[in-house]
């Protein structure tokens, strides 16, 4: 529980890092914008029978926006930092590892994108930029591990939403964590645990997404 609370706070740290310096560098922040939508393009293309798909549209689209989307975070991961003491004396020690997980995959995410940001001639993004981009960047086992923590954060979704008391406790919640100002976070929580709650059972989908997204980094890493 400790090293969890300390890793998520060390992962916020990193992505504050990483603003901060896209802020101090309008044509950095505008290249690492079109890196993530021309990625959420891509999702959005990828998943399309996902997203339409009565049991599976609600966590796709919970994946595509709320884990790995083009918007700033700041504000939830303001509000994340925040309530990270209270969350360890709160949450069961595998929800905490979980958050933990999201964090890691939040700060792995957003150095990825900055560096092919950092490695690029303009903002303008299509196949072939993206690609150069990527191979420039490298990484390959961090593509892996990147892949690895969102297989691994949708299971423990999964295993939370058969947890009797943990979506009470988050409506039990909503009053006061909104009059704290942490309204962001705790529809956050509530977003993922009903995306996946509604699936009845993730194993599906967790495996139409590792099929893929292993196809699309081996042909990226690939020579034309």
């Amino acid at each position: 529980m400790v090293d969890d609370t300390l890793a998520i706070r060390e992962h916020l740290r990193q992505v504050a890092h990483l603003r901060t310096a896209r802020n101090a560098d309008p044509e950095l922040a505008r290249r690492a914008a079109a890196v993530k939508a021309y990625q959420h393009a891509r999702f959005s293309h990828d998943y399309a029978a996902l997203i339409e798909s009565p049991r599976h549209g609600a966590a796709t689209r919970f994946f595509l926006d709320d884990l790995y989307g083009p918007a700033d975070f700041a504000d939830r991961d303001a509000q994340f930092e925040r309530i990270v003491p209270a969350m360890a004396r709160l949450l069961p020690a595998e929800v905490m590892h979980t958050v933990a997980q999201l964090a890691e995959l939040h700060a792995l995410s957003e150095g990825l994108d900055q560096q092919m940001a950092l490695s690029m001639a303009s903002a303008v993004v299509d196949e072939q930029s993206y690609r150069a981009a990527w191979q420039t960047v490298g990484r390959a086992a961090d593509r892996e591990r990147q892949l690895s923590l969102l297989l691994l954060i949708g299971a423990s979704l999964d295993r939370h939403t058969r947890s009797a008391w943990l979506a009470p406790s988050l409506k039990l919640m909503r009053g006061p964590a909104r009059a704290a100002g942490l309204g962001q976070l705790q529809s956050f929580l509530e977003r993922g645990l009903a995306a996946f709650s509604a699936m009845k059972g993730a194993q599906e989908f967790l495996d139409a997404i590792a099929a893929n997204e292993r196809k699309v980094i081996v042909e990226l890493f690939s020579k034309r």
